[in-house]
């Protein structure tokens, strides 16, 4: 029986809205600063500078830019976005000379944090005309992220939320990446919780919490064309998959509130 938590920080309603400022600067981010920039020939370097300037001219903290290397001895993340093109899952590093081609699909993830409150999202965008396999890949993935937004709203417990994901990415023959899970957020971009996109089975006392009021988490599918197995690079921080085929990512931070899940990181009209 999975080992069920009630979390340990829960936000209240001003929190919840002051959390909304620096969501919705990472909205207009990936919406109003990357999304008109992606297209053939531009480099990552290229976007992670304007989103650099983006969060500089509002006044907000980028969280990427230094963050810690897991891995002892490893350097800290260098950049304000990650950025993954194709077979690269997560934690890709913009370069000057890493530039998108027509065909590509492209994972853009960045955060902020505005008056000590963080702000998280992620989402997959196509570069020009993409061939159906990427096309359904983007949907499920997507899709498999605003599920687990509305069931958020019907469910008592986390675990409940992954079942479905899970299945409904298995259902279109794609792959739920298991070595990276989404997080809780507030003051710190990653809190105490972990948030899995799959019902982990191998530790006796599965990742479990309660869904209630006040719970604030950041929830990131990302999903393999092919197998769930992934590898980091020699830089220390880019992730692929072990087969070389593709996966995309979107991610938004979701806050429990009276009324049901509210997407912070939406655009001013509600827009995913």
């Amino acid at each position: 029986m999975a080992m069920l938590r009630s979390p340990r920080q829960l936000r209240s309603a001003r929190e919840i809205a002051a959390m909304r400022r620096p969501g919705l600067l990472v909205w207009q981010a990936l919406q109003t600063v990357v999304a008109p920039r992606i297209r053939p020939g531009v480099s990552t370097a290229e976007i992670d500078a304007a989103v650099t300037r983006h969060f500089a001219d509002h006044h907000a903290e980028p969280l990427f830019l230094n963050f810690p290397n897991a891995t002892p001895g490893g350097a800290p993340f260098p950049a304000v976005t990650c950025i993954s093109l194709g077979a690269e899952v997560v934690h890709g590093i913009p370069s000057p000379r890493r530039k998108l081609a027509e065909g590509d699909i492209v994972s853009i993830d960045t955060g902020c944090k505005l008056s000590g409150w963080c702000g998280d999202a992620a989402f997959t965008f196509p570069v020009g005309k993409i061939d159906p396999l990427k096309e359904k890949l983007l949907k499920v993935t997507q899709g498999v992220l605003h599920l687990a937004i509305e069931l958020m709203g019907k469910k008592q417990r986390w675990l409940e939320v992954a079942a479905e994901m899970e299945k409904f990415v298995r259902d279109h023959k794609f792959a739920v990446v298991e070595d990276f899970v989404g997080h809780s957020i507030g003051r710190e971009m990653h809190e105490d919780l972990q948030v899995p996109n799959y019902v982990p089975r191998r530790s006796p006392r599965n990742p479990d919490f309660h869904l209630e009021e006040g719970l604030v988490i950041a929830v990131e599918p990302m999903v393999n064309v092919g197998t769930k197995a992934v590898k980091t690079l020699a830089d220390g921080w880019t992730v692929v998959t072990k087969d070389g085929k593709p996966s995309a990512h979107f991610e938004h931070t979701i806050a429990l509130t009276s009324s049901g899940p509210a997407v912070l990181t939406a655009g001013p009209n509600g827009e995913l």
